[in-house]
């Protein structure tokens, strides 16, 4: 006879059982997510940075996994598309239950995916270039900040060519402030800006401003562009001979292969500096990028520091679980936080404690028939930090993105 007591009973039982159904066994995976743009107008970024994250993946899984286990990975593509991000930050969390996020391009994207990780005790390694700021223990950053290369850029054209600059970015949170730490820097060394203009990511006609930046005569110019459309400004520049007479720098430049895509007639002579070139000689990058293109074929591109964080990311995500000894999120930024350090194609990286942004090789290169050509290397620059600002070692629980003091 089924009475309340044997009901509560037996429901009691069947639960345990279930429950214990779901416990995680010593041999099952560890599930981890990554959210890159595999379609869209962000896809050209998306492709290699996806390539890059699954060769670390691979990687780890080939040698043994991590403690035993390997890793298997919940990919969603998001379609340069802000409700994706949000959705699969979401269901990452809640539905995929996976120890750690990785991916996002944009800062639109980043802000999209972090709030949403914080607040489900989700790890988030973000792996792209960004204007900098994020201060939050659950987030890790492998990109560079303006701080790092901004300076040295404007060192180099000042040591080459004249402390005038004229600048030109992308109107969003990166490109504007890119544009302040470009202004602090001219001034810093004593130099000025003599122009600046933002544009939409679907801009593509750059007549007007390059007449204005005739008019203006400046000693170089500084390009924060992002995405396709911005891209059309190179061949406008070189059809007007504007490359003949007014060297150009760039943040973002190569970051899709414009070096190979691009003729050199249109490219070469543009200054560039980042952690990663495929150009550099180091005895790490001789055996990776082989392996890369054994894996991958030639047909890639062209990679260059963005794509190549990834790797760096979940590279470093799975040593610090080697010396955890755990997947637990608590454990995890422990071990990140003692400065764990890897190293890669780019030389080593590793983790600044305070800001949870990382230390790196940084190489200012210059772009030559189809190359980047490697003119100096900085070791170990260290992450931008203005008035210390973040430091989650005394403030573990910030959790906000600082405007930098510049």
């Amino acid at each position: 006879m089924l009475t309340r007591r044997t009901f509560i009973e037996g429901t009691a039982a069947t639960a345990a059982i279930s429950m214990l159904g779901r416990q995680t066994r010593a041999d099952d995976p560890i599930s981890v997510g990554a959210i890159y743009d595999l379609s869209g107008p962000l896809q050209g970024f998306g492709d290699n940075q996806w390539r890059c994250a699954k060769l670390a993946i691979d990687q780890v899984n080939e040698a043994g996994g991590l403690l035993g286990r390997q890793l298997e990975v919940k990919l969603y593509d998001a379609q340069s598309d802000m409700q994706f991000y949000n959705q699969f930050a979401n269901q990452l969390a809640l539905r995929d239950r996976v120890a750690v996020v990785q991916g996002g391009l944009t800062s639109s994207s980043r802000e999209v995916i972090r709030p949403i990780l914080h607040r489900l005790d989700t790890l988030y390694v973000y792996n792209t270039n960004y204007e900098g700021g994020v201060c939050d223990r659950n987030f890790f950053a492998t990109g560079a900040t303006p701080g790092i290369y901004v300076d040295l850029l404007l060192q180099a054209a000042a040591d080459r060519w004249g402390k005038r600059v004229y600048v030109l970015a992308a109107d969003y949170n990166y490109g504007q402030i890119s544009a302040q730490w470009i202004r602090k820097a001219a001034q810093s060394l004593g130099g000025e800006v003599v122009g600046e203009e933002f544009f939409p990511l679907d801009v593509n006609q750059f007549g007007a401003t390059i007449s204005r930046i005739q008019a203006a005569e400046p000693d170089v110019v500084l390009n924060v562009f992002v995405g396709p459309a911005h891209e059309a400004f190179y061949g406008q520049w070189a059809s007007a001979g504007m490359n003949q007479r007014i060297p150009m720098m760039s943040t973002t430049f190569g970051g899709t292969s414009e070096i190979v895509r691009m003729p050199p007639e249109v490219v070469n002579g543009i200054m560039v500096i980042g952690s990663y070139y495929e150009s550099l000689d180091n005895a790490f990058n001789q055996a990776w990028l082989p392996e890369f293109r054994r894996r991958y074929g030639t047909d890639y591109g062209y990679l260059t520091d963005v794509p190549i964080k990834d790797w760096y990311g979940w590279t470093l995500w799975a040593e610090a679980v080697r010396q955890a000894g755990t997947t637990e999120r608590d454990a995890v930024i422990e071990a990140l936080e003692t400065g764990i350090s890897v190293d890669g194609p780019g030389g080593p990286v590793s983790v600044d404690p305070a800001t949870h942004h990382c230390f790196m090789d940084t190489h200012l290169a210059e772009a030559r028939d189809g190359e980047f050509r490697i003119l100096q290397r900085y070791q170990g620059v260290a992450p931008t930090n203005p008035a210390a600002q973040c430091d989650l070692q005394a403030r573990p629980d910030t959790n906000t993105m600082f405007t930098p003091d510049i």
